[in-house]
């Protein structure tokens, strides 16, 4: 038996070499795994906290947790690791450069603004127990209009889980924009996606439309996924790795070796043009583009207004940083086969977003086709395949991301006896009722409509003239077209706020407490500052403009 024993070769001698511990650079990786981190001590929290103390305690452990990795972005960006000491860390799975942490910069401050969003307590009316209530529903796994439901509503309950699944959504968009290969971005993709399935569930009203917006967004994006994961094996196939470096190295013909497995399928083109039209694909469900639209208006319709105004600014800001690396990094090898496609969406997304939108009677569905006219803008921006065209892409995604947040803000406030009054004829002499709330969303309107000394006009312009740079001029004509058409529903909602006569039976505004009020005010400021004084932050965006390869 011993010798026989011995005849077998050890585990430690069958490898060619020694196994290594992996090498992590946590400073580097610090904004999401402080985050993340955050976020599973909130889910402690809600199983040992009492239910009385834990809104308070989730506020604040979310707060300070957005604020901290704010803090290590910036530390990261002042040493230097936006421009000379950009570098890639986790074992090849994550860059970190100037895009990486602009866009994290930029995704932390959206989280924190929605933060304020989601603790408003004050919009409905309170419990049987006299306890504030929040927008969320009272115990979202009972049934609809349930015995479940009215006992947890009558108790005064309110559902502070919405925090950790916010972090974690948010943790899950910090990495999606940094992904350095293709199994790190699908991994972000379900990390930010499956908190923004449960938190389209979970009104507090019309809890019927919500569940059914989540379940749309459920599985228009389990097929989403389902094509970006296939894309990536197809370019696995293609070139034998899912590094970014290594594929665009075998794309470019700079690097040949293969394995014996692969030798068959290694620079199969076909496996390249439909993998990375897939993952393409997979990116675009996520910015909203035509024709990968269709869940968005239901979605923002449905969803609680936090999480719409949340999911339509920060998962834009996530989805488009990730399309440009893909782009920039991986497939530049491919320029004259992407560019037109891509040309032909963008001119559909612009047309198709500010065509349908005039024909919108909610308010919510509104600013969805809007949004959707606005991911157009930004692929022309995409298109122009130049540093300028990626820190236009930067700047824009800043600015659209806090008129977005405001413009939802404000619409939680108008209500009637049925939540929130989303109809448009509903907001009939809003400016009359309340001026100051009806201007608020005027200067959100003109922001979104890019007239000048707002920050959607300085936006439109840097991607414009980027794209115009970039040969890409007739998609600039499509995209002054397009924005003149959204100008005009803009425009329709302001007069009939401010020129039409008010309803007796009409709305009602909420006063807010000083969560939304600082929101509101917040999103009124960055769109005022970058729109009289851009240059600075286009001057930020355009150092942060170069990806590290």
């Amino acid at each position: 038996m011993a010798g026989a024993a011995g005849a077998v070769p050890s585990l430690w001698t069958l490898g060619a070499e020694k196994l290594q511990a992996p090498k992590i650079e946590y400073g580097q990786l610090s904004p999401a795994l402080i985050v993340l981190g955050a976020a599973v001590i909130g889910i402690v929290l809600e199983a040992f906290l009492p239910r009385k103390l834990r809104y308070g305690a989730q506020l604040i452990l979310t707060a300070l947790g957005l604020a901290a990795a704010f803090a290590a972005v910036l530390g990261l960006a002042v040493t230097g690791h936006a421009t000379t000491k950009a570098a890639i860390a986790g074992m090849g799975a994550i860059a970190v450069d100037g895009p990486t942490l602009f866009l994290q910069g930029t995704i932390l401050l959206v989280g924190l603004v929605s933060v304020f969003v989601f603790a408003e307590r004050r919009l409905e009316p309170r419990g049987h127990s006299g306890n504030n209530v929040d927008s969320w529903a009272a115990q979202p796994a009972s049934v609809p209009g349930g015995e479940g439901e009215k006992e947890a509503t009558k108790a005064g309950w309110t559902t502070t889980e919405v925090y950790p699944l916010l972090l974690f959504a948010v943790g899950g968009m910090l990495i999606f924009p940094a992904a350095n290969d293709l199994l790190t971005l699908f991994i972000a993709l379900e990390v930010f996606s499956l908190p923004l399935y449960l938190l389209c569930a979970l009104a507090r009203r019309r809890r019927l439309l919500s569940q059914e917006a989540a379940v749309k967004y459920f599985l228009l994006g389990a097929f989403s996924s389902a094509f970006l994961l296939f894309g990536a094996a197809l370019l696995y196939g293609f070139a034998g790795t899912f590094s970014y470096s290594g594929l665009a190295r075998v794309i470019g013909n700079a690097d040949r070796t293969t394995s014996a497995v692969l030798a068959e399928t290694t620079g199969n083109d076909a496996l390249l043009l439909i993998g990375g039209a897939m993952v393409v694909m997979g990116l675009l469900f996520k910015v909203g583009a035509v024709p990968f639209h269709m869940w968005t208006p239901d979605v923002y319709q449905g969803a609680p207004t936090p999480v719409t105004g949340f999911m339509a600014a920060a998962t834009k800001v996530a989805a488009f940083g990730a399309l440009l690396r893909l782009l920039y990094v991986v497939l530049p090898g491919l320029r004259w086969d992407w560019r037109p496609v891509l040309w032909g969406v963008a001119i559909l997304t612009m047309l198709a977003g500010a065509v349908v939108a005039i024909t919108q009677t909610d308010i919510k569905r509104l600013l969805a086709y809007s949004s959707i006219a606005h991911a157009g803008f930004l692929l022309a921006g995409v298109i122009a395949t130049s540093r300028d065209g990626v820190s236009s892409v930067l700047f824009y995604l800043g600015a659209y991301s806090f008129v977005t947040l405001g413009a939802f803000a404000v619409v939680t406030l108008v209500r009637d006896a049925g939540g929130e009054a989303t109809h448009l004829s509903k907001w009939a002499g809003l400016g009359r009722r309340s001026p100051l709330l009806a201007g608020v969303f005027a200067i959100f309107l003109l922001a979104f409509a890019g007239i000048p000394l707002t920050s959607g006009f300085a936006g439109k312009f840097a991607v414009f003239k980027a794209a115009a740079e970039g040969g890409a001029g007739p998609l600039v004509v499509v995209g002054v077209i397009a924005s003149a058409i959204a100008a005009f529903f803009y425009i329709r909602v302001i007069v009939l706020m401010f020129l039409s006569e008010p309803k007796t039976d009409g709305p009602t505004v909420a006063v807010p407490s000083v969560w939304t009020t600082s929101a509101i005010t917040v999103g009124v400021l960055v769109t005022i500052v970058l729109g009289v004084a851009p240059q600075y932050f286009l001057d930020l965006a355009n150092q942060a403009g170069v990806f590290v390869r």
